[in-house]
């Protein structure tokens, strides 16, 4: 057997980060104050791939706008989407609103009080469900979001491809092997790992110094630590490019609501045409003044996005059934004042492009 794959003592592992998360770990974020399973969850998903410098504003606001899962499950999408805005990745926020229904509907409002449990709710996968459980109800279980992948890989030398499902269960099952003893710290034991991924063992320029597992880390000991976690399979980007039309009539704006899958889903946004040439094809009647803005690029995910802004200003004199006839060569939507529109649930590239002309 080798070191790597031998079982690790938890004087190595566990009992060191234990002791330094007490001493030197994170203690003052707001959802640490807590073993509140909705506040717990909230965060867990707010966290998955935000910083927490930019969750902590968005944690606030939710929990004042929804202060428990009852309140958050009775919201409309719209609501929960609108106060979402801007924190991007906008499928949690969907699947987090049908999460907190199915714990009303399924569960009295309560959350289950087990990973396993947990993991049958929309939006919840293995490492958030125990996280959920660990924090709140103690459970001996292993977490593996990309920080403590991280930290274990290197710690461990781990090469193996996790790009690989098979190599990724292998690493799971080294995960709950690391695990302290029952009732030897586990919530200390969670947000250490976790502290000590997001603080200390960066994905560059690690600073193994100041790492209390160190002494054992052999991806230290080998000198590139930095080259864990491997994972071949690399995202495939694709490039998109579309005109967007800000159409204004009397100070609002036309809105229209994005299906319910794919990019920005659910949210409202501008009727967007192949391209300007398009655009200029399906308004060549209407009246107005035209404004081009400058084009911009929108990263997405898996996705570089040109956009091509056009402002058209209908005039004053215009009749209700022109612009009527006008939008209903459009997708279905409607017409708000530009302070109603950033009060909806609409992508982070439109607020910032109405705020800026304002």
């Amino acid at each position: 057997m080798s070191e790597s794959s031998a079982p690790v003592p938890a004087a190595r592992f566990a009992t060191p980060l234990i002791a330094w998360q007490r001493t030197h770990g994170r203690h003052t974020l707001p959802w640490q104050q807590t073993t509140d399973p909705y506040r717990v969850w909230l965060s867990e998903i707010m966290l998955q791939q935000t910083q927490v410098a930019t969750v902590l504003g968005y944690y606030a606001r939710f929990l004042q706008r929804f202060p428990d899962v009852r309140a958050l499950a009775a919201a409309e999408q719209d609501d929960v989407l609108a106060l979402w805005s801007g924190l991007g990745y906008y499928s949690r926020a969907r699947n987090m609103h049908a999460c907190a229904k199915a714990v009303v509907a399924r569960f009295g409002g309560e959350f289950p009080r087990g990973s396993e449990l947990l993991q049958t709710l929309p939006g919840i996968g293995r490492s958030t469900a125990a996280a959920i459980a660990a924090f709140c109800f103690g459970e001996r279980v292993a977490i593996l979001d990309g920080n403590v992948k991280r930290v274990l890989t290197r710690f461990l030398a781990y090469g193996a491809d996790l790009a690989v499902a098979a190599n990724e269960r292998a690493l799971w099952a080294k995960a709950t092997e690391m695990l302290p003893a029952h009732g030897d710290g586990i919530e200390s034991y969670t947000q250490g790992i976790m502290d000590l991924g997001a603080t200390v063992c960066a994905t560059r320029s690690p600073q193994c110094l100041l790492c209390p597992v160190q002494p054992h880390c052999l991806g230290r000991r080998e000198g590139s630590p930095e080259r864990y976690p491997v994972k071949t399979r690399k995202l495939k980007r694709s490039q998109r490019e579309n005109a967007w039309l800000w159409l204004v009539w009397d100070d609002q704006l036309w809105l229209v609501q994005r299906p319910d899958t794919g990019v920005w889903a659910g949210l409202w946004s501008f009727p967007e045409f192949e391209s300007t040439d398009t655009l200029a094809g399906a308004a060549a009647s209407w009246p107005g003044e035209v404004t081009p803005l400058a084009s911009f690029k929108h990263v997405l995910t898996h996705l570089d996005w040109t956009l091509h802004p056009v402002v058209w200003r209908l005039p004053a004199k215009v009749t209700r059934r022109q612009v009527d006839a006008i939008t209903a060569t459009l997708p279905a939507g409607r017409w708000v004042t530009v302070d109603e529109a950033l009060a909806m649930g609409v992508p982070s590239a439109l607020r910032k492009l109405v705020m800026r002309s304002v």
